[in-house]
Protein backbone atom coordinates (compact mmCIF):
# COMPACT_ATOMS: atom_id res chain seq x y z
CA UNK A 1 0.00 0.00 0.00
CA UNK A 2 2.79 2.35 0.88
CA UNK A 3 4.54 1.56 -2.38
CA UNK A 4 1.47 2.31 -4.46
CA UNK A 5 0.92 5.56 -2.53
CA UNK A 6 4.53 6.61 -3.08
CA UNK A 7 4.30 5.86 -6.82
CA UNK A 8 1.06 7.79 -7.13
CA UNK A 9 2.56 10.81 -5.34
CA UNK A 10 5.64 10.68 -7.55
CA UNK A 11 3.53 10.64 -10.72
CA UNK A 12 1.44 13.58 -9.51
CA UNK A 13 4.56 15.56 -8.60
CA UNK A 14 6.07 14.92 -12.03
CA UNK A 15 2.89 16.10 -13.77
CA UNK A 16 2.72 19.24 -11.65
CA UNK A 17 6.35 20.00 -12.40
CA UNK A 18 5.77 19.73 -16.14
CA UNK A 19 2.74 22.01 -15.89
CA UNK A 20 4.71 24.57 -13.91
CA UNK A 21 7.53 24.52 -16.48
CA UNK A 22 5.03 25.06 -19.30
CA UNK A 23 3.48 28.00 -17.47
CA UNK A 24 6.76 29.67 -16.71
CA UNK A 25 8.21 29.22 -20.21
CA UNK A 26 6.44 32.27 -21.76
CA UNK A 27 7.52 34.43 -18.84
CA UNK A 28 11.12 33.41 -19.41
CA UNK A 29 10.81 34.28 -23.10
CA UNK A 30 9.21 37.60 -22.24
CA UNK A 31 12.03 38.40 -19.87
CA UNK A 32 14.62 37.69 -22.53
CA UNK A 33 12.97 39.93 -25.14
CA UNK A 34 13.98 43.33 -23.70
CA UNK A 35 17.60 42.19 -23.57
CA UNK A 36 17.73 42.04 -27.35
CA UNK A 37 19.47 45.17 -28.69
CA UNK A 38 18.31 46.33 -32.12
CA UNK A 39 20.61 48.66 -33.97
CA UNK A 40 19.21 51.21 -36.38
CA UNK A 41 20.32 50.85 -39.98
CA UNK A 42 22.99 53.22 -41.20
CA UNK A 43 20.59 54.84 -43.69
CA UNK A 44 18.16 55.82 -40.92
CA UNK A 45 20.99 57.35 -38.90
CA UNK A 46 22.17 59.26 -41.97
CA UNK A 47 18.68 60.62 -42.63
CA UNK A 48 18.41 61.77 -39.04
CA UNK A 49 21.75 63.55 -39.27
CA UNK A 50 20.67 65.28 -42.48
CA UNK A 51 17.40 66.42 -40.91
CA UNK A 52 19.37 68.03 -38.08
CA UNK A 53 21.16 70.36 -40.50
CA UNK A 54 19.86 73.95 -40.98
CA UNK A 55 17.21 74.35 -43.67
CA UNK A 56 19.20 76.98 -45.54
CA UNK A 57 22.24 74.71 -45.71
CA UNK A 58 20.17 71.81 -47.02
CA UNK A 59 18.48 73.99 -49.64
CA UNK A 60 21.79 75.51 -50.73
CA UNK A 61 23.44 72.12 -50.98
CA UNK A 62 20.55 70.78 -53.04
CA UNK A 63 20.77 73.72 -55.45
CA UNK A 64 24.52 73.27 -55.86
CA UNK A 65 24.07 69.56 -56.51
CA UNK A 66 21.40 70.21 -59.15
CA UNK A 67 23.59 72.82 -60.85
CA UNK A 68 26.52 70.41 -60.98
CA UNK A 69 24.33 67.67 -62.45
CA UNK A 70 22.93 70.17 -64.94
CA UNK A 71 26.40 71.30 -66.01
CA UNK A 72 27.73 67.75 -66.34
CA UNK A 73 24.62 66.54 -68.15
CA UNK A 74 24.57 69.35 -70.70
CA UNK A 75 28.27 69.06 -71.49
CA UNK A 76 28.37 65.27 -71.37
CA UNK A 77 25.35 64.77 -73.60
CA UNK A 78 26.31 67.57 -75.99
CA UNK A 79 23.03 69.47 -75.60
CA UNK A 80 22.79 72.55 -77.79
CA UNK A 81 23.25 75.85 -75.94
CA UNK A 82 20.23 77.19 -77.81
CA UNK A 83 17.98 74.55 -76.29
CA UNK A 84 19.43 74.38 -72.78
CA UNK A 85 22.51 76.42 -71.85
CA UNK A 86 24.84 75.22 -69.12
CA UNK A 87 24.79 77.02 -65.75
CA UNK A 88 28.26 78.40 -66.46
CA UNK A 89 26.94 80.02 -69.65
CA UNK A 90 23.98 81.47 -67.74
CA UNK A 91 26.33 82.87 -65.09
CA UNK A 92 28.40 84.47 -67.83
CA UNK A 93 25.31 86.06 -69.38
CA UNK A 94 24.25 87.30 -65.95
CA UNK A 95 27.63 88.90 -65.31
CA UNK A 96 27.77 90.53 -68.74
CA UNK A 97 24.21 91.77 -68.37
CA UNK A 98 25.00 93.70 -65.20
CA UNK A 99 28.59 94.66 -66.02
CA UNK A 100 28.20 95.93 -69.57
CA UNK A 101 24.59 95.23 -70.53
CA UNK A 102 21.20 96.77 -69.75
CA UNK A 103 20.23 94.47 -66.87
CA UNK A 104 20.43 97.13 -64.18
CA UNK A 105 18.19 99.57 -66.05
CA UNK A 106 15.56 96.95 -66.88
CA UNK A 107 15.64 95.56 -63.34
CA UNK A 108 15.01 99.01 -61.89
CA UNK A 109 12.02 99.56 -64.18
CA UNK A 110 10.43 96.23 -63.26
CA UNK A 111 11.15 96.73 -59.57
CA UNK A 112 9.36 100.09 -59.60
CA UNK A 113 6.34 98.53 -61.29
CA UNK A 114 6.27 95.76 -58.69
CA UNK A 115 6.60 98.05 -55.68
CA UNK A 116 4.12 100.69 -56.88
CA UNK A 117 1.56 98.09 -57.90
CA UNK A 118 1.98 96.20 -54.64
CA UNK A 119 1.61 99.38 -52.58
CA UNK A 120 -1.59 100.34 -54.41
CA UNK A 121 -2.98 96.82 -53.91
CA UNK A 122 -2.19 96.89 -50.18
CA UNK A 123 -3.75 100.30 -49.55
CA UNK A 124 -6.91 99.68 -51.59
CA UNK A 125 -7.28 96.12 -50.30
CA UNK A 126 -7.09 97.20 -46.66
CA UNK A 127 -9.47 100.13 -47.19
CA UNK A 128 -12.07 97.98 -48.93
CA UNK A 129 -11.70 95.31 -46.22
CA UNK A 130 -12.34 97.91 -43.51
CA UNK A 131 -15.36 99.17 -45.44
CA UNK A 132 -17.02 95.79 -46.00
CA UNK A 133 -16.41 94.62 -42.42
CA UNK A 134 -17.72 97.84 -40.89
CA UNK A 135 -20.95 98.13 -42.86
CA UNK A 136 -23.38 95.38 -43.81
CA UNK A 137 -24.73 97.51 -46.66
CA UNK A 138 -21.23 98.03 -48.07
CA UNK A 139 -20.55 94.30 -47.81
CA UNK A 140 -23.69 93.49 -49.83
CA UNK A 141 -22.83 96.05 -52.52
CA UNK A 142 -19.04 95.89 -52.82
CA UNK A 143 -18.16 92.21 -52.34
CA UNK A 144 -20.24 90.86 -55.28
CA UNK A 145 -18.67 93.46 -57.58
CA UNK A 146 -15.17 92.55 -56.41
CA UNK A 147 -15.83 88.83 -56.90
CA UNK A 148 -17.10 89.43 -60.44
CA UNK A 149 -14.02 91.51 -61.28
CA UNK A 150 -11.78 88.82 -59.84
CA UNK A 151 -13.23 86.19 -62.18
CA UNK A 152 -12.03 88.19 -65.19
CA UNK A 153 -8.50 87.05 -66.17
CA UNK A 154 -6.10 89.92 -65.65
CA UNK A 155 -4.07 88.79 -68.66
CA UNK A 156 -7.14 89.51 -70.78
CA UNK A 157 -7.35 93.01 -69.30
CA UNK A 158 -3.69 93.80 -69.99
CA UNK A 159 -4.21 94.80 -73.67
CA UNK A 160 -7.13 97.02 -72.67
CA UNK A 161 -5.06 98.68 -69.95
CA UNK A 162 -2.32 99.18 -72.52
CA UNK A 163 -4.77 101.13 -74.68
CA UNK A 164 -5.96 103.23 -71.75
CA UNK A 165 -2.62 103.96 -70.05
CA UNK A 166 -0.09 103.55 -72.87
CA UNK A 167 3.21 101.68 -73.13
CA UNK A 168 4.74 103.35 -70.08
CA UNK A 169 4.91 102.15 -66.51
CA UNK A 170 1.34 103.18 -65.72
CA UNK A 171 -0.34 100.23 -67.47
CA UNK A 172 2.07 97.76 -65.81
CA UNK A 173 1.45 99.27 -62.38
CA UNK A 174 -2.32 99.03 -62.79
CA UNK A 175 -2.08 95.41 -63.97
CA UNK A 176 0.16 94.54 -61.03
CA UNK A 177 -2.20 96.21 -58.57
CA UNK A 178 -5.23 94.37 -59.97
CA UNK A 179 -3.51 90.99 -59.68
CA UNK A 180 -2.25 91.61 -56.13
CA UNK A 181 -5.44 93.26 -54.83
CA UNK A 182 -7.67 90.24 -54.21
CA UNK A 183 -5.39 88.27 -51.80
CA UNK A 184 -4.97 91.38 -49.64
CA UNK A 185 -8.73 92.00 -49.55
CA UNK A 186 -9.70 88.41 -48.75
CA UNK A 187 -7.13 87.89 -45.99
CA UNK A 188 -7.75 91.29 -44.42
CA UNK A 189 -11.51 90.67 -44.41
CA UNK A 190 -11.03 87.29 -42.73
CA UNK A 191 -8.73 88.84 -40.16
CA UNK A 192 -11.08 91.71 -39.29
CA UNK A 193 -14.02 89.32 -38.96
CA UNK A 194 -12.00 87.11 -36.59
CA UNK A 195 -12.19 89.75 -33.85
CA UNK A 196 -14.11 88.57 -30.79
CA UNK A 197 -17.54 90.17 -30.41
CA UNK A 198 -17.19 90.16 -26.63
CA UNK A 199 -13.99 92.19 -26.86
CA UNK A 200 -15.70 94.71 -29.15
CA UNK A 201 -18.62 95.06 -26.71
CA UNK A 202 -16.22 95.49 -23.81
CA UNK A 203 -14.36 98.30 -25.60
CA UNK A 204 -17.65 99.99 -26.47
CA UNK A 205 -18.70 99.79 -22.83
CA UNK A 206 -15.59 101.80 -21.98
CA UNK A 207 -16.57 104.44 -24.55
CA UNK A 208 -14.19 103.45 -27.36
CA UNK A 209 -14.92 104.91 -30.79
CA UNK A 210 -14.97 102.96 -34.07
CA UNK A 211 -11.55 104.29 -34.93
CA UNK A 212 -10.13 103.17 -31.58
CA UNK A 213 -11.68 99.72 -31.93
CA UNK A 214 -10.21 99.40 -35.41
CA UNK A 215 -6.70 100.52 -34.51
CA UNK A 216 -6.44 99.01 -31.03
CA UNK A 217 -8.33 95.74 -31.47
CA UNK A 218 -9.45 94.72 -34.93
CA UNK A 219 -6.29 95.60 -36.83
CA UNK A 220 -3.91 93.94 -34.31
CA UNK A 221 -6.10 90.82 -34.38
CA UNK A 222 -6.03 90.74 -38.18
CA UNK A 223 -2.25 91.19 -38.52
CA UNK A 224 -1.37 87.46 -39.00
CA UNK A 225 -4.03 87.07 -41.68
CA UNK A 226 -3.03 90.33 -43.37
CA UNK A 227 0.64 89.32 -43.46
CA UNK A 228 -0.31 86.01 -45.09
CA UNK A 229 -2.21 87.94 -47.75
CA UNK A 230 0.72 90.30 -48.30
CA UNK A 231 3.06 87.35 -48.79
CA UNK A 232 0.84 85.99 -51.56
CA UNK A 233 0.28 89.44 -53.06
CA UNK A 234 3.97 90.35 -53.30
CA UNK A 235 4.70 87.21 -55.31
CA UNK A 236 1.72 87.90 -57.57
CA UNK A 237 3.05 91.43 -58.05
CA UNK A 238 6.18 90.05 -59.68
CA UNK A 239 4.06 87.89 -61.97
CA UNK A 240 1.74 90.79 -62.79
CA UNK A 241 4.56 93.13 -63.78
CA UNK A 242 6.16 90.54 -66.07
CA UNK A 243 2.84 89.60 -67.71
CA UNK A 244 2.09 93.27 -68.35
CA UNK A 245 5.52 93.74 -69.92
CA UNK A 246 4.96 90.72 -72.14
CA UNK A 247 1.87 92.38 -73.60
CA UNK A 248 3.63 95.62 -74.48
CA UNK A 249 6.57 97.47 -72.98
CA UNK A 250 9.61 99.51 -73.89
CA UNK A 251 11.71 98.50 -70.87
CA UNK A 252 11.73 95.99 -68.05
CA UNK A 253 12.78 92.40 -67.44
CA UNK A 254 9.72 91.08 -69.26
CA UNK A 255 10.63 93.20 -72.26
CA UNK A 256 14.19 91.84 -72.04
CA UNK A 257 12.90 88.25 -72.07
CA UNK A 258 10.84 88.93 -75.19
CA UNK A 259 13.80 90.61 -76.91
CA UNK A 260 16.09 87.69 -76.02
CA UNK A 261 13.47 85.26 -77.29
CA UNK A 262 13.46 87.01 -80.65
CA UNK A 263 17.24 86.59 -80.99
CA UNK A 264 17.22 83.04 -79.52
CA UNK A 265 19.49 84.17 -76.69
CA UNK A 266 18.34 81.49 -74.25
CA UNK A 267 21.19 82.10 -71.80
CA UNK A 268 20.06 85.69 -71.30
CA UNK A 269 16.49 84.52 -70.80
CA UNK A 270 17.64 82.18 -68.03
CA UNK A 271 19.72 84.98 -66.53
CA UNK A 272 16.63 87.21 -66.38
CA UNK A 273 14.72 84.40 -64.67
CA UNK A 274 17.47 84.23 -62.05
CA UNK A 275 17.11 87.97 -61.42
CA UNK A 276 13.33 87.62 -61.08
CA UNK A 277 13.76 84.74 -58.63
CA UNK A 278 16.09 86.83 -56.49
CA UNK A 279 13.63 89.74 -56.52
CA UNK A 280 10.79 87.44 -55.49
CA UNK A 281 12.81 85.89 -52.66
CA UNK A 282 13.96 89.25 -51.32
CA UNK A 283 10.41 90.64 -51.33
CA UNK A 284 9.05 87.46 -49.73
CA UNK A 285 11.51 87.57 -46.84
CA UNK A 286 10.96 91.31 -46.44
CA UNK A 287 7.24 90.66 -45.92
CA UNK A 288 7.99 87.80 -43.51
CA UNK A 289 10.34 90.03 -41.49
CA UNK A 290 7.79 92.83 -41.41
CA UNK A 291 5.18 90.31 -40.29
CA UNK A 292 7.31 89.25 -37.32
CA UNK A 293 7.76 92.87 -36.31
CA UNK A 294 4.05 93.59 -36.62
CA UNK A 295 3.15 90.47 -34.66
CA UNK A 296 4.86 91.75 -31.49
CA UNK A 297 3.33 95.19 -31.92
CA UNK A 298 -0.18 93.85 -32.56
CA UNK A 299 -0.08 91.48 -29.58
CA UNK A 300 1.01 94.29 -27.26
CA UNK A 301 -1.70 96.65 -28.54
CA UNK A 302 -4.42 94.02 -28.33
CA UNK A 303 -3.42 93.14 -24.76
CA UNK A 304 -3.55 96.78 -23.67
CA UNK A 305 -6.89 97.32 -25.42
CA UNK A 306 -8.65 94.33 -23.83
CA UNK A 307 -7.19 94.72 -20.32
CA UNK A 308 -9.60 96.59 -18.02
Amino acid sequence: MRTEAHERAAREGTAQGRTARKRTAPATTAQRTPRTVRREPGSATGRRRLSDLPGGLLAGGTVVLLLVLWEVGVRGLGVSQILLPAPSRIAEALYQGFATGPFLEHTWVTLQEILYGFAIAVVTGLLVAVLVTSSTLAEKIVLPIVVVLQTVPKVALAPLLLVWFGFGMESKIVTTALIAFFPVLVNATLGFNATSTDQIHMMRSFGATRRQILLKLRFPTAVPSIVAGLDVAVVLSVIGAIVAEFVGAQAGLGYLIMASNTSLDVATMFAVLVVLSVIGLVLHYAVVLAGHRLAFWSEANRTRATTP
